[in-house]
């Protein structure tokens, strides 16, 4: 399955210019790691969790609604709101990434800016990919975009200086991404590929309270982003993997403490099917529209981490809200243990404060964020403090030394 290995954001919010991972050959030579199928960002409130986590939401929301929209979307404010204070911009992201272990990475750029009647639109978009059997030197284009107009290169393998495959391109619209509207192309299935992995993304803004709604529609495949339609997964599950999803249950109610059991219950008036908590102190069951928020989240969790057929990436602002702190580390395990590298595991990108779940961590996984002076966000990965890796090697957890300000760079 697809892997980011490094991604970077430039002018937006607090991140004025903000890299976590491995990006390309210039980030090859100075000794810079990979993305981990697991990443935690921590940090202190007000540091730039939220940014962060918003940073990949604005990327989504440009592909599927255009980047004017986006920057309205998810109470952002608008575009003015999200350029870095006292920055001219432009707001520019970039995607390092792998479809599966074995294919040659790839490189997104896009930046975002105002155009003269203050709408924001897309500046530059590009698709870069080293030739087949190319071990040194800089990645080619196969997408180059300028104030909506450029050229792509066709098929598989084709890239920057191959003539016969150049395709000259002018969008109707700059406020769109290129790859929204080439990668619905057949002719350009890398560009499908790499839009698709987006599109699949799951950004996770649960709430309990959405979660507890009864639906009336029919069975539905994932859960989306509000865990609104969590009734229509269940319904899903059961038809299609039966005796698989009672495994799951079965293993959830495990993790959960004081539950027995989970069951499902279907009405005879109305054929809805339910979810049926069995509590260690009652004897009858209870719905899941009467359970905790703390269930019904870890509820939630654990079934988005047995999908069948998972998001390629998943990110989770702040897991721990909400839930009893003996719980953080057990469920730390859960995402590892899903997030494997392995194909059709997906890669999953938590933000907490909690040192209970980050007792859980590695010094690889973990990336420590800090605001300095200017009001910037500077990040670094715990791994990169020698001494923390010492003292983690020695038994110490690394949320106790997060705790204890080992992990303050200052």
């Amino acid at each position: 399955m697809a892997m980011i290995e490094g991604f970077r954001v430039q002018n937006y919010r607090v991140l004025k210019d903000a890299t976590l991972g491995r990006l390309g050959t210039k980030a090859e030579g100075s000794g810079a790691q990979k993305l981990t199928p697991l990443v935690a960002v921590i940090g202190k409130n007000g540091t730039g969790k939220s940014s962060l986590f918003d940073a990949f939401g604005f990327l989504a929301d440009s592909l599927n609604l255009g980047v004017e929209e986006a920057c309205f979307q998810k109470n952002r404010g608008g575009y003015e709101k999200l350029l870095s204070s006292g920055t001219q911009g432009p707001i520019s992201f970039t995607i390092y990434y792998r479809e599966s272990p074995t294919d040659r990475p790839i490189t997104y750029e896009v930046s975002v800016v105002l155009d003269d009647k203050l709408r924001p639109y897309v500046k530059t978009e590009r698709l870069r990919q080293r030739r087949k059997g190319q071990q040194k030197g800089q990645p080619f284009s196969f997408l180059w975009l300028e104030n909506g107009k450029g050229e792509v290169w066709k098929g598989e393998s084709s890239v920057q200086g191959e003539d016969s495959d150049k395709v000259p391109v002018e969008l109707t619209d700059n406020r769109q991404l290129g790859i929204a509207t080439l990668g619905g192309l057949k002719e350009h299935p890398r560009i499908q590929r790499f839009r698709d992995f987006i599109r699949n993304w799951y950004l996770s803004y649960f709430t309990p309270d959405a979660a507890r709604a009864v639906q009336n529609a029919g069975p539905q495949k994932h859960l989306n982003i509000h865990g609104d339609n969590l009734g229509n997964v269940v319904q899903y599950m059961e038809r299609e993997h039966k005796q698989r999803f009672q495994t799951i249950l079965d293993k959830i109610a495990k993790k959960i403490p004081g539950i027995n059991k989970i069951s499902t219950y279907r009405s005879p008036e109305d054929n809805r099917l339910f979810l049926q908590f069995n509590d260690k102190g009652f004897t009858d069951p209870f719905y899941a529209q009467q359970m905790s928020d703390g269930t019904l989240k870890v509820f939630s969790y654990m079934l988005l981490l047995e999908d069948p057929d998972p998001p390629p990436f998943i990110c989770i602002e702040e897991p721990e809200n909400g839930l009893y702190h003996k719980l953080l580390e057990s469920l730390a395990h859960e995402f590892r243990d899903r997030a494997t590298g392995e194909k059709n595991a997906p890669q999953i990108f938590i933000t907490t404060h909690q040192p209970y779940f980050v007792d859980a961590l590695s010094p690889e996984e973990t990336w420590i964020l800090e605001k300095g002076d200017d009001g910037f966000v500077t990040i670094r990965r715990a791994a990169d403090y020698p001494l923390i890796v010492e003292l983690v090697n020695e038994g110490l957890p690394l949320g106790s030394l997060w705790y204890s300000d080992y992990l303050d760079p200052r």
